[in-house]
């Protein structure tokens, strides 16, 4: 019993030599002037003690003797003392202040002297995304900039600054790489855009996208970008500037040889929730009744009503001439010759089938898109001559069958100090474009959208089609104008 109460009051003792070396320190966090920093975090190092300071910087942590604080705020440097200070003064983060942008014609001037807004966004945050269009991964970054990509493979991306400006003409911003003005209008035009548009048989024009000038910027060799987004800002662009300057400064050789490499992969898929919803009730026709022209049949069956092979017995035949959806309702013990049953090579062929709806609709049609994008930068020089040559390959294939987009971006310059105050610069920069299957865009027969949202009968398998085409090597229609004849097509 008395070795226990000697082990106590032990214990005892060392515990309040334990709470002997604890204090309290109390205090305001203060800024350079002398005001109060609201809601300053004060951390102890280490351990899981930490205090937030109120709106007036006051504050009150127990530590030991001889800790150490870190305090912390936003906009300020994160300031290190010990628990027996009595002023707690920050300094403020300068480093916004002392940013340097590039401006027009590439003069560099301190952001905080400048009359107008200017963003920056560094070279690292465009290419990060590895995209085909550095434009597009702007989007979210800048404020007062709205981004409007194209849903289609290479195609444009318009980038508007402070809103629409005009109803008539071009609201692109201008881009000016290295102080060399690059127009960015959309190529799209109304024809292109709507396919409403006629040619000279009358027939809607509608077109392709090829994209505008801002794409063929090689992303890996951007060093930063500026946005200037005042009047005065781009006054020295005259007219062309009116909607804002896109600043691109490229990347410059360095002194001894680098070399970079990027590479990235992207994957993408059509978003089938916002694609058309196809009912599932009714087939190929205009209209639940008619169709027939034979005398011996019935003209209310809402199919055609032939001797579909010469065999003397009438047969119902799906309404192939019509491209709508609303004909007889669709009835599994219902028997009829589809599309593919007049294809000879077609294990259909001659095969009456029950009518039902496609098992594929065609947003079965679309592929998985993967774009690869790879790049080396090689940099080098001395004293008074620096480099830099840059090679960027972009394969993308698109989310349509046999459609592909390939770049190779090249991209080289050199600096030479002739004089302390006088250097020479060249650059040369060469792209190469190949597309094969762009999208089709507006009211036409290129746009295979046009075709499947107004165009279709929900009786046909876009599957069924993808195997005729590959079994043939030709587009067979599901389209026929008569299928029982030789010539129906």
């Amino acid at each position: 019993m008395k070795k226990f109460t000697a082990f106590f009051c032990l214990a005892f003792l060392l515990c309040l030599h334990a709470w002997g070396q604890t204090k309290t320190v109390t205090g305001v966090v203060t800024d350079a002037e002398g005001k109060a920093v609201a809601f300053a975090t004060i951390a102890e190092p280490g351990r899981n003690n930490t205090v937030t300071a109120k709106a007036d910087g006051r504050f009150s942590i127990v530590v030991p003797e001889n800790a150490t604080l870190l305090i912390t705020a936003s906009g300020f440097e994160p300031l290190t003392t010990n628990a027996a200070a009595t002023s707690f003064r920050m300094a403020r983060r300068d480093e916004n202040l002392n940013e340097v942008v590039v401006t027009a014609l590439g003069i560099r001037r301190s952001r905080n002297t400048l009359p107008y807004a200017a963003q920056q966004v560094s070279g690292a945050e465009v290419s990060q995304s590895r995209g085909s269009n550095f434009v597009n991964a702007l989007s979210g970054r800048v404020s007062g900039v709205e981004i409007r990509q194209g849903n289609g493979m290479g195609s444009s991306t318009n980038i508007v600054i402070r809103g629409t400006k005009s109803l008539l003409n071009s609201n692109q911003a201008l881009f000016v790489i290295d102080g060399v003005p690059v127009d960015n209008s959309n190529t799209t035009n109304a024809a292109t855009a709507t396919g409403r548009v006629n040619d000279v048989n009358n027939r809607p024009v509608g077109g392709y996208d090829y994209g505008n000038a801002a794409a063929d910027i090689n992303p890996d060799d951007i060093e930063s970008l500026t946005i200037l987004k005042g009047a005065a800002a781009t006054a020295l662009y005259g007219s062309r500037a009116a909607n804002g300057v896109v600043m691109v400064t490229t990347k410059k050789g360095r002194k001894g040889l680098g070399i970079t490499v990027n590479s990235g992969v992207t994957v993408g898929k059509i978003d089938k929730s916002t694609f058309v919803k196809y009912q599932k009730e009714y087939g190929a026709g205009y209209s639940q009744s008619g169709y027939s022209t034979v005398a011996s049949g019935t003209s209310n069956t809402g199919f055609w009503f032939k001797d579909a092979f010469g065999s003397g017995t009438l047969d119902l035949i799906v309404p192939t001439t019509e491209d709508a959806s609303y004909g007889v309702p669709f009835d599994p013990n219902l028997l009829v010759y589809h599309w593919n049953a007049f294809d000879p090579t077609s294990h259909y062929y001659k095969q009456k089938r029950p009518w039902v709806a496609a098992q594929n609709d065609p947003s079965s049609f679309y592929e998985t898109a993967v774009s690869n994008n790879n790049n080396i930068l090689l940099t080098g020089g001395g004293d008074n001559a620096t480099f830099k040559l840059g090679y960027t390959r972009s394969e993308e294939k698109g989310i349509l069958p046999n459609s592909k987009l390939l770049k190779n971006l090249v991209n080289f310059g050199a600096n030479y100090n002739i004089l302390e105050n006088l250097t020479a610069s060249a650059a040369v920069n060469f792209s190469r474009i190949d597309g094969k299957g762009r999208f089709g865009t507006g009211y036409n027969k290129y746009n295979v959208n046009q075709s499947f949202r107004q165009w279709y009968q929900t009786n046909v398998d876009i599957l069924e089609l993808k195997d005729a085409y590959f079994r043939t090597q030709q587009n067979i229609t599901w389209n026929w104008a008569d299928p029982t004849k030789a010539s129906g097509i």
